[in-house]
């Protein structure tokens, strides 16, 4: 047998990125992808200065908060808000 330390072969980066994934939803997160408008870059741009979150918190807050006008039957008001703001 030899005495010499077994070396670990490097991880490429796709297997970095599955890893992190695979964390990622094993800590019970979810992740979602699409486009944002120009009015909705402009209201993220304004957020992350006003409160330096980062992206996962910007987009599960906004999630929560819609879904909290919706359950106070408050999204008509909101939406309507939005529009009259042009947002």
């Amino acid at each position: 047998m030899s005495d010499k330390p077994s070396k670990k072969t490097a991880l490429t980066n796709a297997q970095k990125q599955q890893r992190f994934r695979d964390k990622q939803k094993v800590d019970g997160k979810k992740e979602v992808r699409g486009y944002l408008s120009a009015e909705a870059i402009e209201c993220y741009r304004l957020i992350d200065e006003q409160t330096e979150w980062n992206d996962s918190t910007i987009l599960s807050n906004a999630i929560r908060i819609t879904y909290a006008a919706y359950k106070n039957g408050q999204i008509g008001l909101l939406n309507n808000w939005l529009k009259q703001h042009k947002l």
